[in-house]
């Protein structure tokens, strides 16, 4: 929450903003000109250069730092999405406080003289979670979603009933800063095709919104078919490597009259855990964005800041088989996840400035960095011997395992446990049917940690056991498919265990509440537990240290370490996978540290094994490749003539 001498500061700025952008209300459109091609503002010709930046992935104090940087980069708008899941964790249960506060980053935007270009959803994809939607919508397991099931529009319908009075007051014709909002999010790549639905979406937004607000769709060039919907104005997303006229002819068979307009104009991409790092020469975004201007097209650039996927937020794609993305979204922006401007930010300044006036004056500084360490960690201990912390209502049982969702459990972990029902002296398969596991388990006999079973990777083990040993199965959700399936993403064990020839059944469930185990548990003096001397499997690892200089951002280097989550001051950070790669090091904001006097705590759950020395490193800049990819990435940065040599990039959702 923020001090109440900033909210009130807030409430007293939030009229002000109302009225920066003049004329008054009465007098204020934008719309579409058919005629010429173009949008009118408040009657004159009106272009956007807009840039991406999502205020669930920037912590709140550094929405205004990134927001002004944006506009001194040339842009006179902003695009960003609403997450449902962000704002609405339980049926009902709404958020909008701290960071999920929307209206006051509405503010923010008219603070820095930013229009806005809203994507409310439901479906956002954005490499979040779920792709924005709620798990809860799961725990009716024959729903489908994205579709007028009657199910899904009922939530739908009590969702926007909720957001959408709350921005009405922001639209631009009503003095607010929202010029055009979107409906749904590239539907024609989700093959589904009900036009029943995105008629009943549109219907909904004019019902609670009016009819003056400019409504619109956004799709890649395949998915115009589907995506597209008569009253809607049609918008195309593509990138630098694809061809722009083609794209561009294609749009005008769906919208012949009006201005051209790409959505999502990729200035990077996303990074999947196990590839490369992607990046995107410089030369070849702002020769883009140059040609597009030059057409007199309305162009946003997806995305100008990318941020962080903190805590469990991520979201996963499938392409052939389940990738998870990684805790960075620094997407090679204009402006870094520390919020750094990159050579890629002043080349498209320039690029901007050609077409229309960018402002004046020193562009805000880099913020200040930090290295430290390295940090030596000290084990506190198995996860297993903090269950009943980590469960305090104990477990749910069950003759066969259920999933995260119909036992309510969102995000991160969830401990299944069984006994073996005879002895087993010969290593014997263990595997789960169907690839049943969502995402990964980690399998323990007796508390020895046996190995790994991944979704569509490694799908099988070798136990031996004794009549009675104890089975358990910690299983990690890595996040939600949020683009390239139809179905919906269950988590947990999604098929009864096998054992040999046995199906193993009378399954207790714990679900895992860790981040209060850290935050509220691990501060009090705790009493040790028994540990083997090297551990292995789920493991706290933690270490309180002072910071002696200033504080400044910094990019926590995990060495040796396999994979986990970690915690600064009681703050989910996120996921590392150090042994998968690319990312290696996390960020750290400068105001999750206190300052100098004051201890600071990491903690750690290493899930796999430990390195020999349990340290970790702050360090000044991030490390974002592996070492495999270093080398490469370091020598195509210096050429702005070549493109990446990661992967050729294709049309995803957003």
């Amino acid at each position: 929450m923020a001090p109440k001498k900033l909210s009130c500061l807030r409430s007293l700025l939030l009229p002000l903003s109302l009225t920066l952008l003049l004329p008054q209300a009465d007098t204020r459109s934008f719309v579409v000109d058919r005629g010429h091609d173009r949008f009118l503002l408040d009657g004159a010709p009106f272009r956007y250069v807009s840039g991406s930046l999502h205020y669930f992935r920037v912590p709140r104090v550094l929405w205004g730092d990134r927001l002004l940087k944006m506009r001194w980069s040339g842009l006179n708008a902003i695009q960003f999405y609403v997450p449902w899941n962000y704002h609405e964790p339980q049926p009902g249960v709404y958020n909008f406080n701290g960071s999920r506060d929307l209206i006051a980053f509405l503010n923010e935007a008219a603070l820095a003289n930013l229009l806005v270009i809203l994507r409310p959803g439901p479906y956002i994809c954005a490499e979040w979670e779920m792709g924005g939607l709620p798990s809860w919508l799961l725990r009716k397991p024959e729903i489908h979603l994205r579709t007028s099931d009657p199910d899904f529009l009922a939530a739908v319908d009590s969702w926007f009933k909720v957001l959408l009075p709350k921005i009405y007051p922001w639209l631009y014709h009503n003095g607010g800063n929202i010029i055009s909002i979107q409906v749904e999010n590239e539907y024609g790549s989700y093959r589904a095709c009900d036009f029943s639905y995105m008629r009943h979406l549109a219907g909904l937004f004019r019902a609670l919104l009016g009819e003056k607000i400019l409504l619109f769709t956004t799709d890649g060039p395949e998915g115009l078919k589907c995506g597209s919907l008569q009253g809607l104005y049609t918008t195309v997303d593509f990138g630098p490597a694809d061809n722009m006229t083609k794209i561009f002819t294609l749009l005008r068979k769906y919208e012949p009259h009006g201005p051209l307009v790409n959505s999502e104009y990729y200035t990077g991409w996303l990074d999947y855990w196990g590839q490369n790092h992607s990046t995107r020469s410089v030369s070849a975004v702002t020769k883009g964005l140059e040609n597009m201007l030059k057409l007199g097209a309305s162009v946003n650039m997806y995305m100008f800041h990318g941020g962080t996927n903190f805590g469990y937020w991520n979201g996963a794609d499938k392409k052939g088989r389940f990738l998870p993305i990684t805790t960075s979204y620094d997407y090679d922006a204009p402006i870094s996840e520390a919020g750094d401007p990159t050579p890629k930010l002043f080349a498209l300044r320039d690029v901007i400035s050609k077409f229309q006036e960018v402002p004046l004056g020193p562009l805000p500084p880099p913020s200040p960095k930090m290295m430290l360490g390295p940090v030596t960690l000290h084990l506190v201990g198995h996860l297993l011997a903090f269950l009943d912390l980590l469960c305090p209502r104990g477990p749910i049982h069950s003759i066969l395992p259920m999933t995260f969702e119909a036992v309510k459990q969102d995000h991160g972990f969830m401990l299944y446990r069984t006994y073996m029902t005879h002895t087993i002296f010969e290593p014997t398969p263990f595997w789960v049917p169907n690839n049943g596991v969502h995402d990964r388990a980690y399998v323990m006999v007796d508390g020895v940690f046996q190995g790994v079973l991944e979704r569509n990777m490694r799908d099988k083990l070798f136990l031996t056991g004794k009549l009675g040993s104890k089975l358990d199965i910690l299983v990690e959700n890595m996040g939600r498919l949020s683009f390239g399936s139809n179905s919906s993403d269950f988590k947990g064990l999604l098929k009864p265990p096998i054992l040999g020839q046995t199906i193993l059944t009378q399954w207790m469930m714990f679900p895992l509440k860790i981040d209060n185990l850290v935050k509220w548990w691990f501060p009090l003096q705790l009493p040790k537990w028994p540990y083997p001397q090297a551990p292995s499997g789920p493991t706290f690892y933690s270490k309180t240290f002072p910071i002696l200089g200033s504080v400044g951002d910094t990019f926590l280097y995990l060495p040796g370490w396999t994979k986990g989550q970690v915690w600064i001051n009681g703050f989910n950070l996120g996921r590392y996978w150090t042994k998968q790669g690319p990312q290696q090091t996390l960020y750290v904001p400068r105001f999750l540290l206190f300052p100098r006097g004051a201890l600071n705590k990491i903690t750690l759950l290493e899930l796999e094994d430990v390195p020999l020395q349990p340290q970790v490193q702050f360090l000044d800049k991030p490390i974002l490749n592996s070492t495999s990819t270093l080398h490469r990435t370091h020598i195509n940065s210096l050429s702005a003539d070549t493109l990446s040599a990661s992967e050729p990039m294709e049309l995803s959702g957003h």
